[in-house]
């Protein structure tokens, strides 16, 4: 009798053990989507301002209104998204005005924002901007025609003022 006893009782002790192991074994999955969610989310709450991001790139901080403080940039596609909270415009110290979208998409390389959807200027009109590339001490702006700036000007981060389209 004790060896049936015993025998049941180790017979049921494995199998509760193998059960604990299964589950041991199946947590680490729902801790590493669980460490991966905070991980990202921590990421994204430290990641760097769009400012120091632009330098980086060698370009002046104050392409960008202030109010753009989101943006995704994806570093293998080389492409960045800049959201901003309203479509607005910044008027520069040289009488440069630029007019943004609430999302601004463009190709970005050391020196050159290219391919820019979402941003204008006004040359009499307003016209799209679609290159902006630093060179040196000016910026080459491309928007339907070439037009150069002082890139001093870009390097203080003004304030955008909401208008009603864009």
């Amino acid at each position: 009798m004790n060896n049936l006893m015993g025998y049941w009782f180790s017979n049921k002790a494995g199998k509760e053990l193998d059960s604990v192991k299964k589950d041991i074994n199946d947590v680490p999955k729902n801790i590493k989507g669980g460490a991966k969610k905070l991980v990202s989310s921590a990421t994204e709450k430290r990641k760097k301002p769009l400012a120091d991001v632009l330098q980086e790139f060698e370009l002046p901080p104050g392409i960008f209104p202030r109010e753009a403080t989101k943006y995704k940039l994806d570093e293998e596609a080389k492409t960045l998204t800049v959201t901003i909270p309203t479509i607005c415009e910044v008027s520069y110290r040289d009488s440069s005005v630029l007019r943004f979208a609430t999302s601004v998409t463009c190709h970005i390389e050391k020196g050159k924002l290219t391919e820019i959807e979402g941003m204008k200027t006004k040359v009499v009109i307003w016209v799209r901007v679609t290159a902006i590339v630093s060179e040196e001490a000016k910026l080459i702006f491309t928007a339907g025609l070439n037009k150069t700036r002082e890139r001093k000007i870009y390097q203080v981060v003004r304030d955008g003022i909401p208008v009603d389209k864009f």
